[in-house]
């Protein structure tokens, strides 16, 4: 029943984990993970999942059961978390009490954050996109770490990052994606040339005092890991190291 999802308020409870985390460690380094994964823990999984999956008809009816409520909780948490790169809005700009559901406000900054676009999308690239893929990666090298991994390039190949987008630009974004790309066109971490540049491109992203952290793209990348592991695709005892002298 769509009620249940009202209480509490699911802004709220995201609200909560961000007020938490700050009480705890100082800074929010898991805005984008508490924003991605507060709707799809409000959702049923059931085994096993069919295509037309409960999981995603339960998450429709979240996103649409937001209210403005949940839009004025969620702005006081991105204001508390302070993420770097906010900029200012000219609708619905987080300093300001908003006026529409927290999936209209999510709906007009979906063009520019990756988060956002879940939200609009009904999570439509974690589903189809970053679900398949890490699953596709964890057959082919048999590890939770270098799924990860391929995911991270395939993700930055496929999308320009938002929090790099935010902190330097869409055109630093675009050339990380570029090279994200090229990584892969060398064959990514399966051959010795892709690893090889997979290296270089980490140095890259952690030079200048990681400026260029792809910070959205590993928020999304859990909420891949968060629907394999509720799906069953994956379980918490399966491999996790990857094992090679080639990379970090």
């Amino acid at each position: 029943m769509p009620g249940r999802y009202q209480i509490p308020v699911l802004g709220n409870r995201i609200r909560m984990a961000v007020e938490g985390t700050r009480y705890a460690v100082g800074t929010n380094p898991n805005l984008g993970i508490i924003l991605l994964l507060a709707p799809l823990a409000a959702v049923r999984f059931d085994f096993p999942n069919p295509p037309g999956t409960p999981a995603r008809q339960d998450l429709a009816t979240v996103l649409d059961g937001l209210t403005v409520d949940d839009a004025r909780y969620v702005f006081e948490a991105i204001r508390i978390a302070n993420p770097g790169g906010l900029g200012h809005s000219p609708e619905q700009d987080v300093r300001n009490v908003p006026t529409v559901t927290l999936l209209e406000a999510m709906k007009l900054a979906a063009d520019r954050d990756l988060v956002a676009r879940q939200y609009a999308t009904g999570f439509a690239d974690v589903f189809d996109f970053g679900v398949p893929a890490f699953l596709a990666a964890f057959e082919r090298f048999g590890s939770v770490e270098a799924a990860i991994i391929d995911s991270q390039l395939r993700w930055l190949a496929a999308y320009p990052d938002s929090l790099i987008a935010r902190k330097n630009g869409p055109a630093v974004a675009a050339d990380v994606q570029a090279r994200a790309a090229e990584v892969l066109s060398l064959g990514g971490i399966a051959t010795p040339d892709g690893r090889q540049a997979g290296v270089a491109l980490d140095r890259h992203l952690r030079s200048d005092g990681n400026k260029l952290n792809p910070g959205t793209t590993a928020d999304l990348i859990t909420a891949c890991l968060f629907v394999a592991l509720r799906e069953n695709k994956v379980t918490p005892s399966a491999p996790f190291r990857w094992h090679t002298d080639e990379w970090l």
